[in-house]
């Protein structure tokens, strides 16, 4: 089974239902099982359980929240090192889009790079200029059917790769997929 865990902080819900929608994507390749989980209600044990992590944050000022780069401040020293190669991807919102979202995926990304993660953007086109490479964005509460599929696909994404690369399922990898990846690309 592989295990997967949708990490995040919402000021407003936003982020929140991004989380909700990654979940939902990742829950779509079988075997999978899925934690949602905001930094309120998780602890180290959830990146011990987990195979595979999407961090999400709001883009507060160009950058993570303050309680997200907190929760990880305050990880267990012993823990350091434990979570090397496991797979990871990142997601942010900001309220209008150039918000920094991108910026934010980066530094999320920074943040699981330190903690030994292996991380990854997505090729794919979810609508016609629009991908999530650094990770899915959205500008405020995710309404567009681009930006929920959008997350859907990341989520899907991080099951296919924590299950090929974690567990050597082969059918699970990206290119062994059916459905469609660039029907958008160059549109």
């Amino acid at each position: 089974m592989t295990k997967i865990l949708v990490l995040y902080h919402s000021n407003t819900q936003n982020t929140q239902r991004m989380a909700e929608l990654i979940a939902e994507g990742a829950r779509q390749l079988d075997q999978s099982d899925v934690r949602l989980r905001s930094i309120s209600e998780a602890d180290h044990t959830d990146l011990e359980w987990c195979d595979g992590i999407a961090l999400g944050s709001p883009t507060n000022y160009g950058c993570v929240s303050w309680q997200m780069k907190q929760w990880w401040d305050q990880q267990p020293i012993e823990n350091w090192g434990k979570r090397d190669g496991k797979i990871g991807c990142v997601f942010s919102s900001a309220g209008a889009w150039g918000g920094g979202q991108e910026w934010t995926c980066m530094s999320l990304m920074s943040i699981l790079i330190n903690y030994g993660f292996l991380v990854f953007g997505v090729t794919d086109y979810t609508g016609i200029k629009f991908s999530a490479h650094y990770g899915a964005i959205s500008a405020g509460f995710p309404e567009e059917e681009r930006a929920q599929e959008a997350c859907r696909r990341l989520g899907l994404r991080l099951s296919e790769w924590t299950a090929r690369l974690i567990y050597g399922r082969e059918e699970a990898h990206p290119l062994n997929q059916t459905y469609h990846r660039f029907e958008d690309l160059g549109k």
